[in-house]
């Protein structure tokens, strides 16, 4: 429900517990594509709210719309080419005799 970006729904603050699962099943594949949806109704909402507030914008709007939705641990590793991919691709590094480091 705009401008007060509550779910329809259930009346929580948008995006909501069954509205976060439903975009991560649908950007399941572009998790940046997501990122960037949301950051788009971020400001939408910011400046929505903020009029409804007398020009006042929300903390925690960041958390809200962004925060969830970044990958993290070991799967954001793996999804996004983290650190287990980037090490097997690196090169070894050889030493001759009597280098130091």
């Amino acid at each position: 429900m705009r401008p007060l970006w509550r779910c329809r729904a259930c009346g929580a603050e948008w995006p909501c517990q069954p509205a976060r699962l439903a975009l991560l099943v649908e950007y399941r594949a572009d998790r940046t594509a997501l990122l960037v949806y949301l950051g788009t109704l971020m400001q939408e909402a910011g400046d929505q709210l903020a009029q409804l507030n007398g020009q006042a914008r929300p903390d925690g709007l960041t958390d809200r719309f962004l925060g969830w939705a970044r990958a993290r641990g070991r799967d954001a590793a793996s999804t996004e080419g983290g650190a287990d991919e980037a090490s097997s691709a690196r090169p070894e590094i050889v030493r001759t005799e009597g280098e130091t480091s």
